[in-house]
């Protein structure tokens, strides 16, 4: 199976009151699933449902006449599976999986998959899919040909963090320090501390800075997880975290700490 789902479908970008518009297709075997599901979709008049499938070949069918830009995808199909369905696609739209299993999960996010929605699928959970589908639909493209988002992130939003063969949806607001290892950052939320290859200017630019700071060259901290604040070597500050990691925070940094912190 392919690595990654190549999402090659030229993307409907008619607007409807300022918002992206997107064509999609339900694929699942269960009728009911299929309707509740639509039924939800409702809400977000950017998505237009164009189309359903019972199973992976109608599904591929569908696809190939329609081309649409989403599609919502079952996994456990009579015939092909949902992974078989896509490894057959020479081009992909999005996919949002959309399974009464939650062991497929890691398999989901390894094929790209814009997110994993547990059956019977939750209206907050499917808000959040469309809204991270906005996320992607609205990224600016690089000089070099590659694509970034640069969306800003707020404090409920969730981000999906992947490091070996274990992966997380993490509320932000629960990220209590980023840490620049190299080329990589470490993220420390509850007991974790997984490694993610995005330098820390890169998430500096996507962090509300009302809530993360920049610390130092090597650390951006979450200010709601500070516990304790102590002078420093140097007129700096020791920032004490609800981790127990102890931050420096540098001679610069700490005066702009200090006009932010203050009243």
């Amino acid at each position: 199976m392919r690595s990654c789902i190549r999402s090659n479908f030229k993307t409907l970008r008619l607007r409807r009151n300022g918002g992206i518009y997107m064509r999609a297709i339900i694929i699942d075997d269960e009728r009911l699933a299929r309707a509740e599901l639509r039924k939800l979709l409702q809400d977000f008049p950017e998505i237009e449902v164009v189309d359903e499938a019972a199973n992976a070949e109608e599904g591929i069918a569908k696809i190939e006449a329609q081309n649409p830009d989403l599609i919502f995808l079952d996994i456990q199909m009579p015939g092909k599976t949902g992974f078989d369905m896509l490894a057959s696609l020479e081009r992909s739209p999005h996919v949002i999986f959309t399974t009464a299993y939650d062991e497929y999960a890691l398999k989901a996010f390894e094929v790209n998959a814009l997110d994993y929605l547990l059956k019977p699928v939750e209206p907050k959970r499917l808000a959040d899919a469309i809204q991270k589908l906005h996320f992607v639909e609205t990224r600016e493209p690089m000089t070099n040909g590659e694509h970034v988002n640069r969306t800003l992130l707020t404090e409920s939003d969730q981000v999906f963090v992947k490091d070996g063969e274990r992966c997380w949806f993490v509320k932000l607001s629960d990220i209590r320090l980023f840490e620049s290892v190299g080329n990589y950052a470490k993220v420390f939320f509850a007991n974790n501390k997984p490694l993610i290859l995005k330098s820390l200017n890169a998430l500096e630019e996507r962090l509300d800075e009302k809530m993360f700071f920049r610390a130092n060259r090597k650390h951006i901290v979450n200010l709601r997880m500070i516990d304790k604040i102590e002078p420093y070597f140097n007129g700096g500050l020791l920032l004490e975290l609800k981790g127990g990691e102890k931050i420096e925070v540098s001679r610069r940094q700490t005066v702009k700490f200090k006009e932010m912190m203050s009243l």
